[in-house]
């Protein structure tokens, strides 16, 4: 069982800081696709680095390491209640060596673990079969993409493309509607898993089933594999693009399962997963507890990957202008921006999620906010052996959860910029003219792009929150992120919305009968 705990530990360490070749593909013939210059070419770019700077640093591709899925199938005979506790200690030791970001939290108290234990996590789903083998496959879904899934009772009407019915024209007309409210909030351009049918649970369950699947395969059922093709192609004229910032590519896989339902019920489940797609496998000897070999391989690639992967473009210059600010940053400077720029950011900055937003609406704030720049980051953080505060892993958090505090805490506490990504909401484009400020968008899961870019931890406040939530003190220099939401009351946000639903509106006609 040793033997097995560090394979498990090996499988987790893999899957957290380094795509399968699959994944890795997709991405490249997005970054062809791409015309150059574009917001969504710069941030593939930024992308594609980030997936080597993780390989090659063997830290965690994206800080949010999600939450922990394994899908475990095992000979009969095996004992099921040993293995699930040599993978619990697994995901404690990867904690406490920075592969994953503690993400456990006690639902009633607020309490962090600490270690990613808690009451039901990790998820472990063990079955039966009659190999003789044992085959573990692991994805790590952030929060981010996991706050996106949706699922559908069909009948229903759907903002821009109306009823959709029980038939094979209603899937499709779902699946169309949950790429579009994802937006750029699920770290776009991203793949999706999707379950047609069974209940509320099992919908849900089927769904990201389909994302163990390898991107490049074809569906055995003629109809859905039809619908992937269809839907694949379709969802890629909505022009939301990477990030959220327009573009050629939206989505880079749609896989599709399904199962019988009651006749009362008729559910289609969409599990959204992000470009950062981490998941991995591997089949275990039962008697050593050793790996035998890896699932997601190569072979899994097109034969003209190779080819694909060598095509080097032209360097890609962003049609945005590029202005450096170190902070403290003034109103005057702020109100130059416009939607588009690039803003370089050198200097202190101070990380900002769900707690400390809820705690600065009615307290002090513990350092001088004025003129500063609040970061929705929850970083990998680990102490070396000085006792001194080293980044692991410090890419942008969905910055929407904010949208009920941002506008009165930029008023309360004079701050020109808050960094995060997917964009916000009305209440706070409106804050950000009033008060002058604007919003910038970070690339979503370039955690290791970002980790770089900090040089020094000069504190921490409300460490009692935990790790992700607390309020850390970065000195950064050369932190890269592009104007969305301005202080003249712009927002590339609410403008690719409006164009992506009036062509969501195109696909309204029926095409599966």
């Amino acid at each position: 069982m040793q033997s097995f705990k560090d394979s498990i530990l090996k499988l987790i360490t893999e899957t957290s800081t380094n795509l399968p070749p699959d994944v890795r593909y997709a991405i490249q013939q997005a970054q062809l696709r791409e015309d150059a210059g574009t917001r969504s070419a710069l941030a593939l770019g930024t992308i594609t680095d980030n997936i080597k700077r993780a390989e090659e640093n063997v830290s965690p591709i994206c800080q949010d390491t999600g939450m922990l899925t394994f899908k475990i199938k095992v000979p009969v005979g095996a004992n099921q209640i040993e293995m699930a506790k040599q993978i619990r200690q697994a995901v404690k030791e990867a904690t406490q060596l920075g592969k994953l970001r503690p993400n456990s939290v006690d639902s009633l108290t607020g309490e962090n673990s600490g270690d990613n234990l808690g009451e039901g996590v990790p998820v472990i789903h063990f079955e039966q079969w009659e190999n003789d083998y044992i085959d573990v496959r692991l994805i790590l879904k952030g929060g981010g993409c996991e706050n996106k899934n949706i699922q559908y009772s069909l009948p229903c009407e759907l903002e821009g493309l109306g009823r959709a019915g029980r038939d094979l024209d209603g899937i499709r007309k779902c699946i169309l509607h949950a790429v579009y409210q994802a937006q750029g909030q699920g770290c776009s351009a991203g793949f999706i898993g999707v379950g047609i049918g069974g209940d509320r649970t099992t919908g849900y369950e089927l769904a990201k089933k389909q994302l163990f699947r390898s991107v490049t395969d074809t569906n055995p059922n003629p109809d859905l594999a039809r619908l992937e093709e269809y839907i694949m192609e379709k969802a890629n004229t909505l022009s939301i693009g990477t990030m959220g910032f327009g573009g050629n590519t939206t989505l880079l896989g749609c896989k599709i399962g399904s199962m019988h339902r009651i006749p009362a019920s008729f559910y289609v489940s969409v599990a959204y997963n992000c470009w950062a797609f981490r998941r991995q496998g591997v089949t275990i000897d039962p008697e050593t507890g050793a790996i035998r070999d890896w699932i997601y391989t190569d072979d899994a690639v097109p034969a003209d990957a190779k080819e694909a992967s060598a095509v080097e473009k032209a360097e890609e210059k962003p049609g945005g202008r590029q202005v450096v600010l170190t902070t403290p940053i003034t109103e005057e400077q702020i109100r130059e921006l416009k939607v588009g720029d690039i803003v370089v950011i050198n200097g202190l900055i101070h990380t900002g999620r769900d707690a400390l937003h809820k705690h600065l609406m009615d307290h002090d704030s513990p350092v001088d906010l004025n003129g500063g720049v609040i970061y929705h980051c929850g970083p990998v953080m680990l102490k070396d052996a000085d006792g001194k505060w080293n980044v692991k892993a410090a890419g942008p958090t969905t910055s929407i959860r904010e949208e009920p505090y941002q506008g009165d805490i930029i008023k309360k506490f004079g701050i020109r910029a808050v960094i995060g990504k997917g964009g916000m909401g009305a209440k706070t484009l409106a804050a950000l003219k009033e008060h002058g400020a604007v919003y910038l968008n970070a690339i979503g899961g370039a955690a290791q792009y970002y980790a770089e870019c900090i040089e020094n931890v000069d504190g921490v406040d409300f460490m009692e929150f935990g790790i992700p939530e607390a309020m850390w003190h970065l000195q950064v220099k050369n932190f890269a992120a592009i104007v969305t939401m301005d202080a003249h009351g712009n927002s590339l946000h609410a403008d690719v919305e409006k164009t992506s639903l009036e062509k969501l509106a195109e696909l309204k006609e029926p095409v599966f009968k």
